[in-house]
C-alpha cells in the first residue's frame, strides 16, 4: 500500500468537522480555542475547522459557547456520527472507553487525535495499524512533553538524521520538586506538599514521582527515534522518592544538580532515573515545572527543545497543532514509518560505563571507610572523590563517594554488598553522573 497524502481520507466538504471526548481542563481549553479562535486556526489549517459535537460525564457549562455543538452522553456515539471527520480523545486511561473510542473511530474512517500517553504506549502500534488500513491519521503530539513539539521535531525536523540518543526532563512535577529542593534546601516531603497545594502534583503523586509518567513518554520517543516497537516493560524506572536534601546539598558541592532524566539510545535499555547533571549542562538550566527533550543525532549533532510539559494551555496547543496537521494533510505516519517496518523489541543489557555518585549513611566508627573501600575494590570500582561532614557517636552520618567510570553490574553488586554491611543504615543511594547533557 503506497504512502501518499492523496490517499488519506479528508472531509468531503470545505469544513473539517471535529468532536471532542472528555471536557476536563484540556478538553475544555481545546474546545474554547476551536470556538473562540476559529478564524485564526482555520486560516492556518487552510480550511474551516468546526467543532460539531462533544461528550463528557455531564452536560454542564465548560466555559465555551455551545451553540450548534451537539452533546453526546455516550462517547462512542462521536465515532458513529456521519458529520464528524476528527475525533479528539481526551478521556485518558490506557483502556476502557478511551481505547474503544479510538478503535471505533479509526475503523469508521475518522482521524484520531489524542493526548493519552498510556493509550499510545500500550496500544499505539495496533491503533497505528488501524489508521494505516483506513488511510486516516492517528496523532498524539500532546502525549509527550505537553506544549513542546518533540514528536514533530523528531518525525519531521530530524527525519534526515540518524538519532543516536534521546535524553529528557519529561515530568514537570518531579522537575519542580527537585528544583525547589535545590533552590530552598527543603526536604522532599515538604516540597511535595507544596507542589500538591499549587496543583503541580496530584493528591496521589505516585504516577509522577515514581517515574511512570516520564517512562510512558520516553518509550514513545524511543520507538520513534530508533524505529522500534514500544517495549514499556523493558524500561528501567526509578523515581525520586529517595532523594533527600542531603543528596541535593552534596550534589551542589560537587558541581551538579539532580534531575529525573529519561535516557534512550540504540542497543541499550531505556532508563528513567535521577541523575547528577553538571551545572554547566543545558538540562541543568531547566527549572521549575518545565520539560526538555535533547536529541543527539548525525549530522545535526545536538538539538534541545524546552517548554511547558503539562497543563491546559500547553496540552491544548499540541492537540490543536495535530488537528491543523490533519486538516492540511501534514504529518505522515504515526511513528514515522509503517508499523510493519518497526524493529521488534529485543532484550538489551546496559554495559555503558559511567561515573556514579554514592551516598551511604554509615556509623561513625573506626574501620568503616576501610571496609567501604574494600567492598568497592572487590568490584573493581575506583573512587574518584570522597566527602564526609560532621560526626556522631550514636547516629549515622552521610558518606558521599564519586567513582571513576564503572559498569552498571559492578555498581549494583557493590550496592548490594554495602547494603548488607552492619555499619550501613538504610538504603545505599547510587546515581549516575552526567557531565555532558
Amino acid at each position: 500500500m503506497p504512502n501518499t497524502d492523496k490517499e488519506l481520507r479528508l472531509s468531503t466538504g470545505p469544513d473539517l468537522t471535529i468532536a471532542i471526548a472528555g471536557l476536563g481542563i484540556v478538553g475544555a481549553e481545546t474546545a474554547r480555542q476551536l470556538v473562540q479562535a476559529s478564524d485564526r486556526l482555520s486560516a492556518r489549517a487552510g480550511r474551516c475547522l468546526r467543532l460539531v459535537a462533544v461528550s463528557a460525564r455531564s452536560d454542564s457549562d465548560r466555559g465555551f459557547d455551545r451553540t450548534g455543538i451537539a452533546f453526546e452522553s455516550d462517547a462512542l456515539a462521536l465515532a458513529r456520527r456521519a458529520d464528524v471527520d476528527v475525533v479528539i480523545e481526551l478521556i485518558g486511561g490506557e483502556g476502557g472507553i478511551a481505547l474503544a473510542l479510538a478503535e471505533t473511530a479509526l475503523q469508521a474512517g475518522k482521524h484520531v487525535v489524542t493526548a493519552n500517553k498510556a493509550l499510545i504506549v500500550h496500544h499505539g502500534q495496533r491503533l497505528a495499524g488501524l489508521a494505516e488500513q483506513a488511510r486516516v491519521r492517528l496523532k498524539f503530539e500532546a502525549a509527550v512533553a505537553g506544549g513542546i513539539p518533540a514528536l514533530k521535531v523528531l518525525r519531521e525536523g530530524l527525519a534526515g538524521n540518524n538519532i543516536r540518543r534521546v535524553t529528557g526532563i519529561l515530568n514537570g512535577t518531579c522537575n519542580y520538586i527537585l528544583s525547589e529542593m535545590t533552590n530552598t534546601g527543603r526536604g522532599f516531603d515538604d516540597v511535595l506538599a507544596e507542589a500538591q497545594a499549587k496543583g503541580y502534583a496530584e493528591a496521589d503523586p505516585s504516577f509522577d514521582i515514581d517515574g511512570v509518567d516520564a517512562a510512558h513518554k520516553l518509550s514513545i520517543l524511543a520507538a520513534m527515534a530508533f524505529a522500534e516497537q514500544i517495549d514499556f516493560g523493558a524500561l528501567q524506572v526509578t523515581g525520586i522518592r529517595q532523594i533527600t536534601d542531603t543528596d541535593i546539598s552534596y550534589a551542589g558541592e560537587l558541581g551538579y544538580v539532580i534531575k529525573l532524566l529519561g535516557h534512550a539510545q540504540p542497543q541499550s535499555p531505556a532508563t528513567v532515573q535521577p541523575c547528577l547533571v553538571a551545572k554547566t549542562g543545558q538540562l541543568a538550566q531547566i527549572g521549575g515545572a518545565l520539560n526538555a527533550v535533547e536529541f543527539t543525532a548525525e549530522p545535526v549533532q545536538t538539538v534541545l527543545c524546552t517548554g511547558p510539559g503539562a497543563g491546559a494551555g500547553p496540552t491544548a496547543s499540541a492537540v490543536l497543532a495535530d488537528v491543523i496537521d490533519v486538516a492540511a494533510s501534514r504529518g505522515g505516519l504515526p511513528f514515522g514509518m509503517r508499523v510493519g517496518q518497526l524493529a521488534r523489541a529485543t532484550q538489551k543489557k546496559d554495559k555503558q560505563a559511567r561515573r556514579y555518585y554514592l551516598r551511604l549513611m554509615v556509623m561513625d566508627e573506626t574501620g568503616v571507610l576501610s571496609a567501604v573501600t574494600s567492598i568497592l575494590r572487590d568490584q573493581q570500582i575506583s573512587v574518584e572523590s570522597m566527602l564526609q561532614k560532621g560526626q556522631s557517636d550514636d547516629k549515622p552520618v552521610a558518606l558521599v563517594l564519586t567513582t571513576h567510570p564503572t559498569a552498571p553490574d559492578q555498581i549494583k553488586a557493590a550496592c548490594s554488598s554495602l547494603s548488607s554491611a552492619r555499619f550501613i543504615s538504610g538504603a545505599v543511594m547510587a546515581l549516575p553522573i552526567v557531565d555532558e547533557a
